[in-house]
């Protein structure tokens, strides 16, 4: 069985975190430090969008999965979750929130979607 795409980025995120071989840079980032490359990576998506500039989305949206794999893996290191967790809740959360696709199998509005959604994340919420 090939290794997908996903499990090729985890595999280099796992190199360049490496304690003796990793990149000296990768390794001595903390969920602290990268805070500010969040921010500055989804306003280059953002920006990339508004110009319809689809070479670059590509880019910049790799950058931002860069950002969310990179801080799963020292998440990972510091016993708090890991990527296939942010994947998985991510799943879930979307099967939730879409009980006309997924539950109900039923014709509906985008603003039945928008209510239904919104109904669901403030229960969510107050658990």
């Amino acid at each position: 069985m090939s290794e997908t795409n996903i499990e090729k980025l985890l595999g280099i995120i796992s190199e360049l975190r490496d304690p003796i071989s990793g990149c000296a840079w990768t390794k001595s980032q903390t969920l602290d430090s990268l805070k500010p490359f969040v921010l500055e990576e989804a306003k280059e998506v953002h920006i990339a969008m508004k110009n319809r500039d689809f070479d670059n989305l590509k880019e910049e949206l790799g950058d931002l999965l860069l950002q969310i794999v990179l801080q799963s893996k020292i998440a990972e290191e510091n016993k708090k979750f890991a990527f296939d967790e942010v994947v998985d809740n991510l799943c879930k959360k979307l099967l939730r929130r879409h009980p006309y696709v997924f539950d109900e199998k039923k014709p509906h509005t985008i603003e039945d979607q928008k209510i239904a959604w919104e109904r669901i994340k403030k229960i969510e919420k107050s658990k």
